[in-house]
């Protein structure tokens, strides 16, 4: 059997790297809900619009209402999984997540759709905090930012996943309108296609839910509890009894030197932290990226296009996306956090000003418009995209872990609900190019952060981690 010493080293025995990778998996699940769930609406937005007939006040509403949720949901996990464990809060997101996919594709009216959406959004917002929140607890030091960047990859996954359904059932609806299928089943996507891209979360978010169960506690927020047999049983499956003593030990230790208040984040020692991990979320959703998701096939149309065609475009675009988190899950504990956000933002400032300047083209193609976006996206997946999620996940202490990333997160959620609720106000009164060159102006503060500001924290446990913001010494 395959096992992982200190740090995630080859040879502790007794310590199993496969059972590591199955939590981590279980956990990362949430992740595909979380892209299914928010970037579905790519494909059926159009469709939902012209049914409801939507104002663009009523269409941004709709789009952001589960971002809303999601800011919800990150208030109620944060508390929820300091008190009752990470396990627990989990189950419960797998169980939201599944009633939005039910309700949305049986909603009767636009007033139930978004009501659902937004139970959709809760799930999500519980699942962006609680899922990397929980890997990054249970996983060596060495092997924590790969892993935690599984939770991007399952977002991938599940963006892929809501694109290619949504791609198949927009093609088998114009195959129905030229007399290519009849019956029930015809009819129903013929005119209510949208309901099966919203109902095919159901899938997955059971097998979330069945995982869920499955998983075992996270070992430190066991050990926070004083329920050190049941911490030294996890991580002695991962790590092996030897090593699992001396990390338990080094929990214990930091445990014991903790407050637990929340308005420890606030002192000189944790404010540094916390405002970088803000930073980070805000900028990363002000850079644009969901309004790719959300709106891409208008961005990316040009004359003569259907939304059949553009949906093709949107699966290059995701193609790209799950690619380049490859490379991030490859890549965050070799080169490290700062050098890939570099890069990546680098990347992200040039194709947003490519992708601005095709948009006030009337003649580009949309296949320029795709390869700029395709860019971005995949400039954004090794670097930003899961980068806010790993470094929110490992900086703060166990005892206010869960409350410090839910407010991480929920800064997260906040940003996403303004940026897609101004997009159609935005699009409408200063027009796509415009707007994208406010994003890439969004991201210059980030080439300072990174040079000057954000440590290194590849290679560092946790408590190694924590224990230098009360230090001089400045880690990375």
């Amino acid at each position: 059997m395959t096992t992982v010493g200190k740090g995630g080293n080859a040879g502790a025995a007794g310590g199993s790297l496969i059972y590591l990778s199955l939590c981590c998996f279980a956990s990362a699940l949430g992740g595909l809900l979380f892209g299914y769930d928010l970037f579905v609406i790519s494909g059926a937005k159009d469709l939902i619009v012209q049914r409801f007939a939507l104002s663009s006040l009523m269409e941004g509403w709709f789009v952001s209402s589960a971002m809303v949720g999601a800011m919800i949901g990150c208030l109620l996990a944060g508390t929820a999984s300091d008190r009752f464990g990470r396990k627990k809060v989990l189950v419960v997101a797998s169980f939201f997540l599944l009633a939005c996919s039910i309700g949305c594709g049986l909603a009767w009216s636009s007033s139930s759709l978004i009501f659902f959406r937004w139970i959709g959004g809760v799930g999500v917002g519980i699942a962006s905090m609680i899922c990397p929140l929980y890997i990054s607890e249970i996983s060596p030091a060495r092997l924590r930012g790969r892993m935690v960047t599984l939770f991007q990859l399952a977002i991938c996954v599940g963006i892929v996943a809501a694109i290619l359904i949504n791609t198949g059932l927009l093609h088998w609806h114009d195959r129905i309108q030229g007399g290519g299928a009849a019956g029930w089943i015809g009819w129903m996507v013929e005119r209510e296609v949208w309901r099966g891209m919203l109902g095919m979360e159901a899938l997955p978010a059971l097998l979330f839910f069945a995982s869920s169960v499955a998983i075992p506690e996270s070992p430190r927020w066991l050990a926070e509890k004083g329920r050190n047999p049941e911490a030294l049983a996890v991580l002695s499956r991962i790590n092996g009894p030897a090593i699992a003593a001396g990390e338990l030990a080094e929990i214990d230790a930091a445990v014991e030197e903790e407050s637990g208040s929340l308005w420890e984040l606030f002192k000189p020692g944790l404010r540094r932290p916390l405002l970088m991990a803000l930073f980070l979320a805000v900028v990363s959703e002000f850079s644009g990226i969901t309004t790719i998701w959300n709106f891409g096939p208008e961005i990316i149309r040009s004359q003569g296009v259907q939304l059949t065609g553009e949906m093709s475009g949107m699966v290059v675009i995701a193609a790209s996306l799950s690619v380049f988190t490859l490379v991030a899950v490859w890549l965050m504990d070799f080169a490290g956090r700062r050098r890939l956000l570099f890069w990546g933002n680098l990347g992200c400032f040039i194709s947003l000003l490519v992708l601005g300047r095709l948009l006030g083209q009337p003649e580009a193609s949309g296949a320029m418009k795709v390869a700029a976006a395709a860019t971005f996206v995949a400039c954004f997946a090794f670097s930003m995209g899961p980068i806010k999620w790993v470094f929110m996940s490992e900086v703060f202490p166990t005892r206010i872990r869960g409350r410090a990333v839910a407010i991480s997160s929920l800064a997260v959620w906040t940003a996403d609900a303004i940026l897609n609720q101004l997009f159609p106000i935005l699009r409408d009164n200063w027009g796509k190019s415009v707007t994208f060159y406010v994003f890439a102006a969004i991201l210059i503060p980030q080439f300072y952060f990174v040079w000057k500001v954000m440590p290194e924290t590849k290679g560092k446990s946790l408590e190694e981690i924590e224990r230098s913001w009360h230090s001089k010494r400045k880690i990375g």
